[in-house]
């Protein structure tokens, strides 16, 4: 980290100079190149991913400062193809498009491969679509070359949406010409979001686990994380939880409590308890000994998931037992729901609610829900005679107020559960 800091005062130091009337006269023409200029913006970007996040602010400096130098440079300069090059991924690497249309407009002596900078214009314009053709040719066929991992990620970027499959080629073509890279990093996460919206779990659990292996500590490793998250539950009986657990092991412990943490609430809303319970005994058992400070939170989710199964009570208490105040928000509110599922299967039928029988129930045996749908359709069937209801009111088919306490409880409860089932809904949604 010392020696990568070391480098970064050298880049401003160079940055400064470049800036500098007074030392641009001593400065040897050389040493500003676009292309070497570039070079130290690709070690700041990769050197982003890689983990170091104070690295942003010199990659805004590195962009504007370069930005500057292709406006200014001498025409000649671009008589250096690696120059054409460095001003070309200087625009697929989140430079000024209005640069490049400068540089366009100024090419007199033709530099700039017209095919590559029409695909770059229409792409950085918002109309990529237009050109996707040309642009997984144009990728291809400079596969090979400098820009080529450049032009392969923005062609998988304009086709992930009509050519999906193409799109991973690109995405391949781009990661392996240029590992270790900002370029991979995004090639492997957008690769990943492909897989999940296609259903591709093997797939998907190989790019994961390079991903997790090599950028770790990127600034966008929370997207991965809910990628990841997203493509294991929604492959519950598929996934095997050795192959989340080796994945996640390159993980350190704090981490890995945070993404089985995400699999425990997200399986909990959809109902998947097996693998909630698998992601909450590995949050427990990666506590270690020590005071789990999310081993509450895993059991909140664990107690979520297991409300439909029989160790209803357990569950329940599990709900329960967290203090709300140290829930977020969302969390909250799905305490509140799954309080409330747990307080209408375990509440006892009111005796009331046992006496609306149409025939008497003279041997005192509980009416089970088989004899209750009997009656009903007795009562609905075609010519069957009225329901006798208290004070002698004949029913007229439409139904009756016959107990104005059960009605009450029927409908409070109902109103709760679609309540309930509206934030379920909505937090499912959310992931």
């Amino acid at each position: 980290m010392a020696r990568r800091q070391h480098r970064y005062v050298g880049f401003v130091a160079l940055g400064l100079a470049m800036l500098s009337p007074a030392a641009g006269n001593a400065q040897d023409p050389d040493d500003l190149a676009p292309y070497k200029m570039l070079r130290s913006l690709q070690f700041v970007q990769d050197s982003v991913v890689s983990g170091d996040h104070s690295a942003g602010e010199m990659q805004r400096f590195m962009l504007g400062t370069i930005d500057e130098r292709l406006r200014t440079v001498d025409p000649s300069t671009f008589d250096d193809d690696r120059n054409v090059d460095a001003a070309l991924i200087y625009a697929m690497s989140g430079g000024n498009p209005q640069t490049l249309e400068y540089l366009i407009a100024h090419d007199v002596n033709g530099y700039f491969d017209n095919r590559v900078t029409d695909v770059l214009r229409k792409y950085l314009s918002g109309k990529g679509l237009l050109v996707a053709k040309t642009l997984e040719e144009t990728a291809r066929e400079y596969r090979d070359k400098k820009i080529g991992p450049y032009l392969a990620l923005i062609g998988g970027n304009v086709l992930i949406a009509t050519k999906p499959s193409d799109a991973l080629d690109l995405y391949d073509q781009a990661r392996l010409a240029a590992p270790g890279t900002i370029v991979e990093e995004a090639a492997l996460r957008r690769s990943v979001a492909i897989c999940v919206d296609k259903g591709m779990l093997d797939k998907g659990m190989a790019y994961s686990q390079r991903y997790v292996r090599r950028f770790l500590h990127s600034p966008y490793a929370s997207q991965f994380a809910d990628l990841f998250v997203t493509l294991v539950v929604g492959h519950d009986h598929d996934v095997k939880p050795q192959d989340v657990i080796d994945i996640l092991s390159f993980m350190d412990a704090p981490r890995q409590r945070e993404v089985y943490l995400r699999i425990a609430r997200a399986a909990a809303i959809s109902g998947k308890p097996e693998l909630a319970r698998m992601a909450v005994g590995r949050v427990q058992s990666l506590g270690g000994g020590t005071d789990n400070a999310f081993g509450p939170l895993a059991d909140f989710y664990g107690g979520m998931a297991g409300l439909p199964t029989e160790d209803i009570d357990r569950a329940a208490k599990n709900v329960s037992g967290i203090d709300g105040n140290t829930l977020s928000p969302r969390d909250q509110a799905l305490q509140e729901a799954a309080r409330s599922v747990a307080e209408q299967i375990l509440r006892a039928p009111e005796p009331a609610s046992l006496t609306q029988a149409s025939n008497p129930n003279t041997d005192h045996q509980e009416i089970t829900s088989e004899k209750a749908v009997a009656i009903a359709t007795q009562s609905e069937a075609p010519g069957a005679l009225p329901e006798p209801v208290p004070g002698g009111v004949a029913s007229t088919g439409q139904s009756q107020d016959t107990d104005p306490s059960f009605n009450a409880f029927v409908t409070t409860n109902r109103s709760k559960l679609d309540e309930i089932d509206g934030l379920l809904a909505q937090e499912g949604n959310e992931q």
